[in-house]
């Protein structure tokens, strides 16, 4: 009788009674990137996108992806393409290579794969992090991500909190600058002024003449001078002053009691009393001293006085972290504070203070302490001056983006560089496969 020929397969070791002091390592098993070898093997073992210590998978079941240097070790940043392919946990804080947030900020090594509206609008953690869609530092981070701004027409009415402040459209303070959100005078639509907004102010789904609550409001109006009864309170600039019934003076300062009655009886914000209250008195979505009517010519002079006082206008009010002026932007946010009336020291101050100068744009520093350095601050990345688009991102000028040189010095030349990459204005990159894909 011939032997018997006995196999035994256990933890990656193949044995036969003909060999038995053989043993033979087998190449890791696709479906699993957790042990010692497929965490270095340069390969997508487990199909999930991540290879090797690209994979959280290996931080935890490897010593691999956490091995610290003997010799010259340092607690410098780790943020520079070879610390961070290099599998040493360079500044010794734990993370290493693609689990620190300086190298997940190199988005060319594609430590983090949720970068496009469309990854970061698909309801999947596409990177494994734990981190959904905006949630994601790849998201709201990333240069060409616009699915995770709250101040876009698109943003503010897509009935998602894209900033992940809690707040959803016209209800976050981010928003308040957009068409969309424009203050809405809600109620029944059956004067001019609400028929003819482009909104649905008693929200009933019809809008404007398609309601039937504007029958009579859409007929021709009744031009004239405003000084009828009828054409001070017909919601409609009748004399094309760009003052409608009470606020023109031929109805305000008009010699008929009815019209002075009428007027009289309208909410009004210009008082001391009523620009000081936190009340919308009159109903137009601004609040005091965000009203015009506590500043305008209508203002009685207490009232102009007091919200002379609260202008986030100088170095002081806008260093002070208060919101001054009620209108929900504090300090450098606020425009008051680098606009036309602005006072020189306030202007001075904010340029130093926050992240939107060449000069604060490329010194390393978190200027306007909102967690965000340089080119990563909104302040730079948004910014309108030319010179600092240039400081930024590399495809500024689109023509750097073809002239195979590295630009803007982060190591990466041409359409294998993000900003050239994923730049839907660069028409060179676009056939061409790009970083991560």
């Amino acid at each position: 009788m011939r032997p018997m020929l006995v196999v035994v397969v256990a933890l990656g070791a193949v044995m036969t009674s003909a060999s038995v002091c053989d043993y033979v390592i087998l190449p890791p098993v696709l479906g699993y990137e957790n042990d010692e070898e497929s965490c270095v093997d340069g390969k997508d073992n487990d199909v999930d996108g991540l290879v090797d210590c690209q994979d959280p998978d290996c931080w935890i079941f490897t010593n691999r992806c956490g091995e610290f240097p003997i010799d010259g070790f340092s607690f410098d940043e780790e943020d520079t393409v070879e610390e961070c392919t290099d599998f040493i946990d360079n500044d010794g804080n734990g993370f290493l290579d693609c689990a620190e947030f300086g190298c997940q900020d190199i988005l060319e090594l594609c430590c983090v794969t949720e970068f496009t509206n469309e990854l970061c609008s698909d309801g999947l953690d596409n990177d494994y992090n734990g981190d959904v869609d905006c949630a994601d530092r790849g998201c709201f981070l990333g240069i060409f991500v616009t699915v995770c701004d709250e101040f876009s027409e698109e943003a503010c009415s897509d009935g998602k909190d894209n900033d992940l402040d809690g707040l959803v459209d016209c209800q976050d303070p981010s928003c308040d600058r957009t068409d969309v959100c424009a203050p809405v005078d809600e109620g029944p639509e059956n004067t001019r002024a609400r028929c003819s907004d482009g909104k649905d102010n008693d929200g009933d789904g019809d809008i404007d003449c398609d309601d039937a609550d504007c029958a009579t409001a859409c007929l021709p109006p009744d031009l004239g001078d405003e000084n009828t009864l009828a054409r001070c309170s017909d919601g409609v600039d009748n004399d094309n002053n760009n003052f409608v019934d009470c606020e023109d003076f031929g109805c305000s300062r008009s010699n008929n009691p009815e019209i002075l009655a009428y007027c009289a009886s309208l909410p009004s914000e210009n008082s001391l009393t009523t620009c000081s209250d936190g009340i919308d008195n009159d109903g137009n979505g601004f609040i005091d001293c965000a009203d015009f009517g506590c500043t305008g010519r209508d203002a009685q002079p207490e009232a102009i006085a007091y919200c002379r006082g609260r202008a986030e206008n100088t170095a002081e009010r806008c260093s002070d972290g208060i919101d001054n002026d009620g209108n929900g932007f504090i300090d450098c946010q606020d425009f008051s504070c680098t606009g036309r009336d602005a006072e020189p020291d306030a202007i001075a101050l904010c340029e130093r203070t926050t992240e939107r100068s060449v000069a604060n744009c490329s010194d390393g520093i978190d200027n306007d302490g909102n967690g965000f350095v340089d080119c990563r601050d909104n302040g730079c990345r948004f910014s309108n001056d030319p010179a600092v688009k240039a400081l930024c991102f590399e495809s500024a000028d689109p023509a750097n983006c073809d002239d195979g040189i590295d630009n803007d010095g982060d190591g990466f030349i041409d359409c294998d560089d993000f900003d050239c990459a994923y730049n839907p204005d660069v028409d060179v990159c676009r056939n061409k496969t790009k970083p991560c894909e």
